[in-house]
């Protein structure tokens, strides 16, 4: 089971460099075996072209290394904290992709102005507070995740799933790695046709309510009917 696991998890971390969202090796993906508690994840500095199932890290929700020679990602502590808070996540993601960042950098969060953004997710993507000196001094890393988890004291993982870090970048999830990479897709798209919308009129208005809640609907919940049925 986590040898399908980890190899997920590469296809999944290739896949940001394929799609644009990274660059360097500024990203990351994690996924998890709940049954086993275990996550894997990126190794740090590790380039997309070299990771293999190999040098994947695997480590606990303590965060000690339980397989793989090479440090894991030194996002691994803020993976772990949404993790453990939110448990019907299978997997996360965290880029710098260039419009989702502009945002997190402005610490705005981005509004739903149409039905493609409301096609994933349910509302204005939702930007966390900023980090203290004292939370950046100590545990740094923990602590963003923490602040993700406290920004989400109202809303559902489920029905946002993704949000943007102040002055950092996105973080996403999905019921799996490859989800989660799939809803880091739209968060880019959907922070550069906002930004677009934004420059061709200042003073866009979201999207209305009735709208926002027939195309999330259609999509997800018992009454969703977009796609085909599995037997």
């Amino acid at each position: 089971m986590i040898e399908d696991l980890k190899q997920q998890v590469v296809e999944a971390n290739r896949k940001l460099e394929r799609l644009g969202l990274v660059i360097l090796t500024f990203g990351n993906v994690s996924g998890i075996d709940r049954d086993r508690s275990l996550v894997a994840i990126k190794p740090s500095g590790v380039s997309y072209a070299a990771l293999a199932p190999d040098n994947v890290a695997v480590v606990d929700l303590d965060g000690n290394l339980v397989e793989g020679e090479l440090r894991p990602s030194s996002d691994t502590p803020t993976h772990l904290e949404l993790y453990k808070a939110f448990p019907e996540i299978g997997g996360v993601t965290h880029t710098h992709s260039s419009h989702a960042t502009m945002f997190a950098q402005a610490a705005r969060p981005i509004p739903c102005f149409g039905t493609t953004h409301a096609d994933v997710f349910y509302g204005e993507v939702p930007v966390t507070r900023e980090l203290t000196e004292q939370e950046v001094r100590a545990d740094y890393e923990v602590n963003v995740g923490r602040l993700i988890v406290e920004r989400f004291a109202d809303l559902e993982p489920a029905e946002m799933p993704g949000v943007l870090v102040a002055h950092h970048g996105p973080f996403t999830w999905g019921p799996d790695a490859a989800r989660s990479v799939e809803n880091a897709v739209v968060l880019e798209e959907i922070a550069r046709t906002a930004l677009g919308t934004l420059q061709l009129d200042p003073d866009a208005q979201p999207i209305a309510r009735h709208l926002l809640d027939k195309h999330y609907r259609r999509k997800h919940g018992a009454d969703a009917y977009y796609g085909q049925c599995s037997e």
